[in-house]
């Protein structure tokens, strides 16, 4: 890592967008519409302040949880995303980093890579599902997962296909033949060191997704995979149950916003609920995550453990989030910057970053444990929380 290593999330995802042709970089940011809830996610935590101590500091500070069952070194896990074709190595180098960290992987079903070679990586490894196909399928993927190692499931219900970016959506081909190749040669020539790296890898990536299969068929590509998952009846409340009864282990419902919402969940026997809003890239307006949070915790964080995703970009978020209640944190495009910039050792970069952070705020708040935030540890300006109406 010697001239390599960089001092903040904001730089990994500037070094990101030296390092990837334009579409991919594109895809990464990613968000909807007009991207009021992709600002929002980052904006958020802006808006929270800490008053630091500055006598009687710990010197020994504690950052180990546990998540699903798992322990880790420190409250920040992996969040799921698909294909991770900004590396040559993808999901396992993520796998690989998270290990390295102390901490837990979460595998997205749209992944390029699959579900036995990432827990083979990294043995702390959650598998997450979106609601694609009938309920034998269903069963039979999450089955796959099990038998693979998987120690716990997330299954994604937040999506409505919002899609039209007010800045324009990035082109992504439905897979990589040689016809598309020499289409994207031009732009692939801006970045050599990137197009390098895979040709020296000989692992062209070709977009699809193994993890979708359940019976050794071939694997679909990510937007044949998207479009199965477009045209498969919305889960029910009903139909979420059913899936936990499918799985003896922790039981992650991932996309809440609302406490109806987070109630219905630990009625249909979740474990752990996730509140997020996909980063951004699902309903525009929908508001940041740590808005929400709070009403969360309070209705439910007795009965089931709470992680929060979204717009996390440094330590002090992290902190923030706990202190508001959440158990953990995952993180999306943090790591994703960072396995652009530099493959698996700029996402155990980003790991540090974040555990320096976390430290850095127990000290400043004169706390010894993650266990010991509270909100009282933050000025929580009026009408900072959302939540609704009943």
């Amino acid at each position: 890592m010697a001239g390599q290593w960089f001092e903040s999330v904001a730089e990994a995802q500037r070094r990101a967008r030296r390092a990837l042709p334009k579409s991919v970089y594109g895809a990464l940011v990613a968000g909807s519409e007009a991207g009021a809830t992709l600002e929002d996610n980052v904006n958020a935590f802006r808006e929270l302040q800490f008053l630091p101590h500055v006598c009687d500091l710990p010197f020994e500070k504690d950052l180990t949880t546990t998540v699903m069952g798992q322990e880790i070194s420190m409250p920040v896990i992996v969040s799921p995303t698909g294909v991770q074709a900004v590396n040559p190595e993808g999901e396992v180098a993520v796998a690989r980093a998270a290990k390295n960290a102390g901490t837990a992987m979460g595998l997205s079903s749209f992944a390029s890579r699959s579900i036995e070679d990432v827990v083979e990586a990294n043995d702390k490894t959650f598998f997450q599902m979106y609601w694609v196909g009938d309920r034998d399928t269903l069963a039979a993927r999450a089955e796959r997962a099990k038998k693979a190692g998987a120690k716990g499931l997330i299954v994604t219900l937040d999506w409505s296909f919002s899609h039209g970016r007010d800045w324009g959506s990035p082109a992504i081909p439905e897979k990589m033949d040689w016809k598309t190749i020499l289409k994207y040669v031009p732009e692939g020539a801006s970045r050599p060191k990137w197009g390098l790296a895979f040709l020296r890898s000989g692992k062209i990536p070709d977009l699809t997704v193994p993890n979708i299969p359940t019976q050794g068929e071939d694997a679909p590509t990510f937007f044949g995979a998207y479009g199965q998952w477009m045209f498969t009846q919305p889960p029910t409340w009903a139909d979420v149950a059913w899936l936990r009864e499918q799985w003896d282990g922790p039981f992650c419902v991932k996309g809440i916003t609302r406490i109806d919402d987070a109630k219905r969940a630990v009625d249909a026997g979740a474990t752990a609920i996730q509140v997020s809003n996909h980063g951004g890239n699902n309903l525009d307006s929908t508001p940041a995550p740590i808005r929400v949070l709070p009403g969360i915790v309070e209705a439910v964080g007795r009965e089931v453990e709470v992680i929060m995703d979204g717009g996390v970009r440094r330590g002090s978020d992290v902190v923030k989030a706990l202190a508001l209640g959440a158990r953990a944190v995952a993180i999306g495009r943090a790591y994703l910057w960072g396995l652009a910039a530099a493959g698996q050792p700029g996402v155990e970069n980003v790991f540090e970053i974040l555990r320096s952070g976390i430290g850095s705020g127990l000290m400043g708040l004169g706390k010894t444990s993650v266990h010991d935030l509270v909100p009282e540890d933050l000025i929580i300006p009026p009408n900072f929380t959302r939540q609704a109406v009943h």
